[in-house]
């Protein structure tokens, strides 16, 4: 394993916490234990919630906030050990569907209240990190959206429809301004969200899963569940450690759910999508971002990176319907990086690693009732930090019978991904896409 190199005595040593994690440089930087029971042979609690990511996490908490304290979490790994603790750490609006096509698909008022949703994500995301305290390494200075591509027309544009449509403030950056802080001929300008954040995602998960227990939740790792009886009045979890009885069971096993609860499974495929981090590049990280902003840039087949608090540069990007890890993923993610910062061409490259994101066909978070006090919040499709947390704050408010805001994404619900050709599809659409940017380029 790469040596690591980060200088914050308060983290904990590689071999302590990397053990139950796969390599990444946020399992290399936990910054402190998180303790956890083994399950009871039968429990009994109120809401049992499936996965230990965001999407589980933040359904637990906000029922917590509200009172609703007797909630017990069910981890196949550790907390956060899927996308949830591997994403690129990037916290702002939206969902996986653009804005564009769910006007088209709801119109205008309705898709602005549901991104307005995620807008409170984002709000709420920040409040917490406060409120409770948590060590994340948060970064509350925007995201910068660089365009590839020459044409002025398209940031502008989105800029105009982002104001008037979404009730957004996006900054228009000309290509002169934009060189100061990204050192770089590759982009032409770019839109400054600065209702945006990032941080250290896995440190945050766990954080909130410290919050949940001391509030007097229960979150149980190394817990697979095996079966889910969910048609009686009383479910009963299976697991491979015992057995759970609860009145409520919400679902949110991501991009990792698998074979579990065939309804909701088979709406879900599995992506990958890849992260890595250069070694630390101390005062020349100057040289390259001259800002504390992540960035993303215009075409569909993106790449997204930032500076991180050590000095290196976290950079993500491509996703793949093929979950396997590419044997020489650091060599992909350098070439990427090379095209936009040729001079690190060479850089060395201290951590590698994938994610499985959860897509649904339709592209939109799938939340909902899928039976009596039976909930799913799933299938955020690579934009989970913000959308997770509202996914948490809306089934909360639905089991506690505070409101019926789950009903918004009825529309969607839970479509067949297509089985074996599902990925098949995936992919050929990614493809499709990918030669469409190369195109647009190559026809400035």
């Amino acid at each position: 394993m790469p040596c690591l190199h980060y200088d914050l005595a308060h983290h904990f040593p590689i071999s302590v916490t990397m053990a139950n994690y796969p390599n990444s440089y946020y399992a290399a930087t936990l910054n402190s234990k998180l303790e956890t029971n083994p399950l009871p042979q039968n429990l009994e609690v109120e809401t049992c919630i499936i996965g230990g990511g965001y999407a589980g996490l933040m359904t637990a908490l906000s029922l917590i906030e509200r009172g609703h304290t007797n909630v017990a979490v069910i981890e196949k790994h550790k907390v956060g050990y899927g996308c949830s603790g591997r994403n690129g750490g990037f916290v702002f609006g939206g969902y996986s569907l653009g804005p564009r096509k769910l006007i088209k698909q709801v119109g205008e008022a309705k898709a602005k209240e549901l991104y307005d949703l995620t807008i409170e994500g984002v709000n709420l995301i920040r409040e917490r990190v406060k409120k409770y305290n948590i060590d994340c390494d948060l970064v509350d200075e925007g995201v910068l959206w660089a365009n590839w591509f020459k044409d002025q027309s398209l940031l502008l544009d989105e800029q105009a429809f982002m104001r008037d449509k979404m009730g957004t403030e996006w900054q228009y950056i000309e290509p002169e301004a934009l060189r100061e802080q990204l050192k770089t001929d590759r982009y032409h300008g770019a839109l400054f969200e600065p209702n945006a954040m990032h941080f250290h995602p896995l440190n945050y998960a766990r954080g909130i899963a410290k919050q949940i227990q001391s509030q007097g939740g229960q979150v149980f790792e190394d817990c697979a569940v095996t079966d889910i009886d969910y048609k009686s009045a009383t479910k009963i979890i299976k697991t491979v450690n015992g057995n759970i009885k609860a009145k409520n069971v919400v679902l949110s096993g991501g991009g990792y759910i698998g074979d579990l609860c065939k309804p909701v499974a088979n709406s879900i495929l599995p992506i990958a999508t890849y992260v890595m981090t250069t070694e630390p590049l101390g005062d020349d990280l100057q040289n390259y971002i001259n800002t504390q902003a992540a960035v993303y840039d215009t075409r569909f087949a993106f790449d997204y990176y930032r500076p991180l608090k050590d000095t290196r540069i976290l950079w993500g990007g491509r996703i793949n319907a093929n979950t396997k890890k590419p044997k020489d993923l650091d060599h992909i993610l350098r070439h990427d990086l090379a095209k936009v910062f040729p001079e690190l061409k060479d850089v060395k490259v201290d951590y590698n690693w994938q994610g499985w994101m959860g897509y649904a066909r339709h592209q939109m978070a799938q939340i909902g009732e899928l039976a009596p006090n039976v909930w799913y919040g799933i299938g955020f499709g690579g934009h989970g930090v913000a959308p997770t947390t509202t996914a948490g704050e809306i089934l909360a408010a639905a089991i506690t019978k505070q409101n019926d805001t789950y009903k918004n994404f009825q529309p969607w619900g839970l479509p067949w991904n297509g089985g074996p050709f599902g990925p098949i599809a995936a992919q050929m659409s990614y493809w499709w896409y990918e030669l469409k940017d190369w195109m647009k380029e190559k026809t400035e």
